[in-house]
């Protein structure tokens, strides 16, 4: 059988310009932000304003983690203690996790069978809840249809904060990601479209949530050394009254990013190959259903999800144990515990989650599988023809004695 050797978890490596950049940074040995030589403007700072420049956003602020960007985001907007903050149940451990570190209460909305959140759901539990703000979690690169949710919380007084770590670069209708809600969040971890190891951004056009998050992040009142930050006057109204709580970004992950900023168009556009090379490959296989993806949608593929609608809990993990005796390295959704990177709404007992049985529905045949840049369109089909024996092998199979087969050496 044919078998695919190929590595998930391996990331392109860091452009020629960053890893120069970074060498330099270690070389004067000025990592942290605001420790600079007279004249000198901080990798951090020059990072945050190109950002901004690409979102078309006014202001940015470059922090440790995308989870962090959360957090910074929620108590910006002053949400505190017992709070009830609405979010995707199709999410990842970060998002709740944020919500809880300031002390609010995550209240989880249906997701749709094409993996956004669910308009109907989310009416229902503003108004049953009175929460005021909107964790929306591009899952996976999945975008709702933006100007009908954005009309729909202005409706319920709901404020959005964006979730876009699955969406650095992508558009709805020509809009980018994050430049919907009130703030948006991203995520410069390995894995995200932009590589630091760790990272993240908060995006804003609001000049007060921009100066709260500046001061939250810990800015020791050197504020005005920001660029892509609002005027001293913001600042000073409520510098006294804003507690510090650090994580910033260094300027040594900052000059690995800055050059990979140019990089994002070549990189969705190769993403976007690899994407569809996986949906020619997948397209009519039985017992398998494809995600649609709306016209409206442009998407940056880094990762590929698919359902097997209708399978029973052994089936599915046969099928996911078969497809790694090949190689191929799957994460399943429906999983009764937390594996990894993987888990979902009903693990995290932290949050007090109540059933959701649309979304238990759809995660329990959701399959992911990430599409890494090293990856080639040969590499893709290759495993496109791996997972389509495999559905065909495990879902017609009368019992599940074929998930026994040898196939791993």
């Amino acid at each position: 059988m044919e078998r695919f050797t190929g590595n998930f978890t391996q990331q392109e490596p860091i452009p020629e310009a960053g890893i120069e950049a970074a060498l330099a940074v270690l070389r004067h040995g000025r990592l942290h932000r605001y420790n600079t030589a007279a004249g000198e403007i901080a990798e951090t700072a020059l990072l945050e304003e190109e950002f901004a420049a690409f979102l078309g956003a006014r202001y940015c602020l470059a922090v440790a983690s995308g989870g962090y960007a959360m957090a910074t985001a929620l108590r910006a907007m002053q949400v505190g203690q017992g709070d009830k903050v609405l979010t995707n149940a199709f999410t990842l451990a970060p998002v709740p996790g944020a919500i809880a570190s300031v002390g609010a209460q995550p209240v989880f909305i249906e997701t749709t069978e094409d993996l956004t959140i669910d308009f109907a759901h989310l009416e229902e539990m503003a108004q049953k809840t009175g929460a005021k703000v909107l964790m929306l979690s591009h899952m996976r690169g999945h975008l709702a249809d933006m100007p009908a949710l954005v009309a729909l919380c202005d409706r319920l007084g709901l404020r959005i904060i964006e979730d876009c770590a699955h969406t650095m670069g992508a558009a709805w209708d020509g809009v980018p990601s994050g430049r919907f809600g009130a703030i948006a969040c991203f995520s410069n971890q390995t894995y995200k479209h932009m590589n630091a190891g760790e990272g993240g951004f908060l995006t804003t056009d609001d000049p007060d949530l921009a100066a709260r998050s500046v001061l939250l992040s810990g800015s020791y009142m050197l504020y005005a050394r920001h660029r892509a930050a609002p005027p001293p006057e913001v600042f000073e109204r409520i510098r006294l009254d804003v507690p510090n709580i650090s994580g910033r970004m260094d300027n040594l992950r900052a000059a690995i990013l800055r050059p990979q900023i140019a990089l994002l168009p070549d990189r969705r556009r190769r993403w976007t190959r690899l994407y569809q090379t996986m949906e020619a490959g997948l397209a009519d296989t039985p017992g398998l259903r494809l995600i649609p993806r709306p016209a409206q949608e442009t998407h940056v593929p880094s990762s590929f999800q698919f359902s097997l609608p209708g399978w029973g809990a052994e089936r599915v993990r046969a099928f996911v144990a078969r497809a790694a005796g090949r190689g191929v390295e799957l994460k399943w959704f429906g999983a009764p515990d937390p594996v990894a990177f993987t888990s979902r709404y009903d693990h995290w007992h932290y949050a007090a989650p109540q059933p959701l049985p649309q979304t238990d529905r759809v995660l329990a045949g959701l399959i992911d599988m990430r599409l890494p840049l090293t990856f080639t369109v040969e590499d893709v089909a290759q495993i496109a023809r791996i997972l389509r024996s495999e559905v065909l092998a495990v879902g017609q199979a009368e019992d599940l004695q074929v998930e026994a087969v040898p196939l791993a050496d």
